[in-house]
């Protein structure tokens, strides 16, 4: 069996490579150049150019790419997308899978979710795998973390999020608002952001999110992910309140790809948690 995934596990192609999966990267386009991240575009090097004023786009890998990839196995392939509605690599995987001969091998999975999360369900198939499970006994397992995850984005330039089209038109009324923070979370089918809440601060934003999350019993069992834009220092009060206030350990910083640069803006930050399996 092999895993195919793509680059919103925040994994290069190159790093796949290394633990035995493929990888396909997500591409940004900024100031009249395409690049394919993490090969040929590093976060760093991408959130430089947006801040200085870049309007960046991004876009999944193409159906033909996809048909590429797959039609270069002939074992069983276990295809781990972000979530559909926020990207279209689901539908472009669904599609390939279509295109291509002997396809009854290929088990496309909408993981509902992105970033970190995305990242767990990347390792702990690769996990299952290396345990011998069956493809079978895998998906059963990762369904069960797919179906209890949740994701807040808090960003600092509403107008990334707004030009990107992926919120619900109530959520987008509240770009024209001054001094604010506002609180993303993701629909209830994973497919769009809606508005969770507004703050007057980033620190009051957080402790809004670990409310929620205590509320639901999001400690132990879960992993969290802190992801941030060019804002560690936000990322690290993050992981500190999620330590204090939920008494969880298990947590994991890391920077946005440029996908989701693309998507949040510099100094956004992303707070998830998905349930361990």
């Amino acid at each position: 069996m092999k895993i195919f995934t793509d680059t919103s596990t925040l994994y290069s192609p190159k790093e796949g490579e290394q633990i035995g999966v493929k990888v396909l990267p997500l591409s940004v386009s900024v100031n009249g150049k395409t690049y394919k991240e993490y090969e040929e575009i590093q976060p760093e090097a991408f959130l430089k150019e947006v801040q200085a004023g870049g309007t960046p786009t991004s876009s999944q890998p193409s159906i033909g790419e996809v048909m590429e990839a797959f039609e270069s196995y002939d074992d069983e392939i276990l295809v781990l997308s972000m979530a559909d509605g926020l990207s279209g690599t689901y539908q472009s995987a669904v599609g390939a899978k279509e295109s291509v001969d002997n396809n009854e091998r290929i088990h496309v999975m909408n993981t509902k979710t992105l970033c970190g999360p995305h990242r767990y369900l990347l390792e702990r198939a690769k996990q299952l795998k290396d345990e011998s499970l069956s493809l079978h006994a895998i998906k059963e397992r990762l369904q069960i973390a797919i179906d209890d995850n949740k994701s807040f984005l808090i960003p600092r330039d509403f107008a990334f999020l707004k030009r990107g089209g992926r919120m619900t038109p109530a959520a987008a009324t509240i770009g024209g608002l001054l001094k604010i923070v506002p609180i993303m979370t993701q629909t209830e089918d994973g497919k769009r952001l809606e508005k969770a809440g507004i703050k007057r601060t980033f620190k009051a934003a957080v402790a809004e999110t670990m409310k929620w999350f205590e509320e639901h019993k999001y400690q132990n069992g879960y992993r969290f992910y802190v992801t941030h834009a060019g804002a560690l220092e936000d990322a690290k009060l993050a992981v500190a309140m999620i330590q204090e206030k939920l008494g969880v350990t298990n947590t994991e910083i890391y920077h946005l790809s440029p996908a989701f640069i693309t998507q949040g803006g510099p100094l956004c930050v992303a707070i998830q948690a998905i349930k361990e399996v």
